[in-house]
């Protein structure tokens, strides 16, 4: 009988790159536009899904016949649902590959990876700050940021090879 195989190792994330303050901050104007664009899809998205759920709910699965009085509409929204669904996953996705994290698209709280003290942390931010001021470790969260100390913001890292 074979040994069972072992717990796999957590995994450790690996950001496609390392943000430097400057480079975050120079990121920030797109992220100030991006950022209320992806909310208000959020929002449509979720008025889109209440309204496929009234319809459910009232008609139950008689709504999906082709005959019915209300299927058109209940098939326009769910194609809007799924067009809403996709454009936001491929934006974050984009930002996941470059190392950017969205934490809060209603709060338009954003992580770059980055690298402290040599430890890789997150630059957090928040959209309507002026610049990238704090940091917090990959396990916190925004409660625990902590401001970049001016001695810490010459370590923090520039990117890191994808390779």
């Amino acid at each position: 009988m074979a040994n069972p195989a072992p717990d796999p190792e957590p995994e450790i994330p690996q950001p496609a790159r390392l943000w430097t303050v400057g480079e975050a901050n120079r990121r920030l104007a797109q992220l100030g536009e991006l950022l209320p664009r992806l909310r208000s899809w959020a929002q449509r998205l979720s008025e889109v899904q209440a309204e496929v759920e009234r319809l459910s709910a009232f008609w139950g699965k008689e709504v999906d016949a082709a005959d019915h009085v209300d299927h058109e509409r209940k098939s326009q929204l769910d194609a809007e649902g799924q067009n809403l669904t996709r454009r936001l996953e491929e934006a974050v996705r984009s930002l996941q590959r470059d190392g950017i994290e969205v934490k809060d698209l209603s709060g338009g709280l954003v992580d770059f990876y980055g690298l402290v003290d040599k430890e890789v942390v997150f630059l957090c931010w928040r959209l309507g700050e002026a610049e990238v001021g704090f940091y917090h470790r990959l396990d916190g969260g925004y409660r625990s940021r902590r401001p970049i100390p001016e001695t810490a913001r010459p370590t923090v890292s520039g990117p890191r090879d994808a390779n």
